[in-house]
């Protein structure tokens, strides 16, 4: 009795989310890792040596595996639910990671980039999906904004341990940590939204009431009527042709609707906001840019380690404002200081190139960079997540998860495949200002379209976009959506 009253449902999401976070920390991992495992791939005497050409392949890899993770995800979690493919995901990097610690070859290590990439791309599109549908409405931010703290925490594990130890020694500590995690996620229950879904409504009440309070029984009402309503909106159909014909009907229908292109739309442009705002240069090319802007003559691996602390703390702090600061407001603010910064940067970098400083300092570069990774980890890197988990509709919620993610890691494989030509070509001060450009462009195209989603439940999100706005106080946040109206009319 006294085990019951002090595991409370918020200890129980704490629970859940921290096996869906401890998966989110992948991202940070792998692509931190290349930032260890490139520099003693070079040297001389490495087991395993590598050309210019590898080398790419080697950072890059991952990013071009995320589109594949990503267009499996959404049938699995939407057949088998969102704990088996979490499961399935975490099952893949751990493979990869076991490959990586056992490669004595190219291939093998290539082999085990590629499944970390694979697993990745399932968890970009399926976390914050789970976060969303696990989490109380009033927490929700919060617990997305863990995602980039976590992250943050694995970015900085493998910089620590692969400045003092082999990569192969990272690998293995990196194995472990994702061991833990799938014994957390078999231990959690699935997502009471996707139970809901499959009709099973008893088992949905069930873990719902495991992980809500009492004061959230509307929220479960109205999610258990809405699927009801698509259960009775089912047409059963006998001959082929006739499912041809309404399969090519419900695709159609599908892709006018609403409530399922004006959020696909949206987080398109979020998610490249988010990769083109500078996380793609600082995790997996922190040596490269700390050699450009703050010089070489520096305590490099401090810096680095530096860079990562700064991050979780700046993390940590995006986790206690979200509560406090609207969507729209923070992301913004944040992204407004992060274009600043890379133009700033960029012009550092080009005038500190030609000799034409009046004065410079280390500290001056060091500063840069840290402000940088300041508004990363406050905005560009967790908050598409955090939106993400929000915006989609129950009935297209794998779908159109899984369509935005794959935009994001093609996001990912271009920035990172394409950062050394770019830095070869135009130089790391015509990159960042090509960086610049595509996020004010994102910026303007969320000002315009982003709604405001903050302590609003997921059905409330749904019935905007679908042009039923719930509540009185609502109207305010569906604003931004009129531009969407104004431009239907016109056309």
């Amino acid at each position: 009795m006294v085990l019951e009253k002090w595991i409370t449902p918020f200890k129980r999401q704490c629970f859940v989310v921290a096996g869906v976070s401890l998966n989110m920390s992948q991202l940070g991992m792998v692509f931190g890792y290349a930032a260890i495992l490139v520099p003693q791939l070079r040297k001389s005497d490495s087991l395993i040596p590598i050309d210019e050409a590898s080398e790419s392949w080697v950072a890059a890899l991952p990013g071009f595996a995320l589109v594949l993770g990503n267009l499996v995800v959404p049938p699995v979690m939407a057949k088998f639910g969102r704990r088996i493919a979490n499961i399935i995901s975490i099952v893949i990097v751990l493979t990869g990671w076991i490959s990586i610690t056992l490669s004595t070859g190219l291939t093998l290590l290539l082999i085990g980039r590629f499944l970390q990439g694979l697993s990745v791309g399932m968890g970009s599109c399926l976390i914050p999906i789970m976060i969303g549908e696990y989490t109380s409405s009033t927490r929700r931010g919060q617990f997305s904004m863990c995602m980039s703290v976590i992250m943050g925490l694995g970015t900085l594990a493998v910089h620590t341990v692969g400045s003092y130890y082999s990569w192969k020694i990272t690998a293995l500590v990196c194995s472990t940590i994702t061991f833990f995690d799938l014994i957390i996620v078999i231990l959690s229950p699935e997502s009471p939204s996707w139970l809901a879904a499959q009709g099973r409504y008893d088992e949905c009440r069930r873990v719902f009431r495991l992980l809500r309070t009492i004061d959230e029984e509307e929220e479960l009402d109205k999610m258990l009527a809405k699927s009801k309503e698509l259960e009775d909106a089912k047409i059963i159909r006998t001959g082929f042709m006739v499912k041809v014909k309404g399969g090519f009907s419900y695709i159609n229908k599908t892709i006018t609707r609403k409530e399922f292109y004006k959020p696909i739309f949206i987080m398109v442009h979020l998610f490249a906001m988010g990769q083109w705002a500078g996380i793609n240069v600082l995790a997996p090319f922190t040596v490269n840019v700390i050699e450009i802007i703050v010089g070489k003559d520096v305590n490099i691996p401090l810096i680095t380690v530096a860079i990562d602390i700064q991050r979780i703390i700046s993390s940590l702090f995006a986790v206690y404002i979200i509560k406090r600061i609207k969507r729209r407001t923070m992301l913004f603010s944040t992204l407004g200081l992060n274009a600043a910064v890379i133009f700033v940067t960029a012009a550092y970098v080009y005038f500190k190139s030609r000799g034409q400083l009046p004065f410079d300092h280390p500290m001056i570069g060091i500063t840069l960079i840290l402000i940088h990774m300041l508004s990363v980890a406050t905005g560009s890197l967790p908050l598409p997540y955090t939106i993400a988990g929000e915006i989609f509709p129950l009935e297209y919620r794998s779908l159109s998860s899984g369509i935005s993610a794959v935009f994001c890691s093609i996001n990912i494989f271009v920035s990172i495949k394409t950062l050394p030509y770019l830095f070869k070509t135009i130089g790391m001060h015509g990159a960042y200002c090509l960086y610049g450009v595509i996020l004010v462009y994102c910026l303007t195209i969320a000002w315009f379209f982003l709604p405001e989603t903050k302590d609003r439940t997921l059905q409330d999100i749904e019935n905007e976009f679908r042009g039923k706005v719930t509540y009185p106080e609502d109207l305010k946040s569906a604003e931004p959506l009129t531009v969407w109206k104004s431009n239907e009319e016109k056309a």
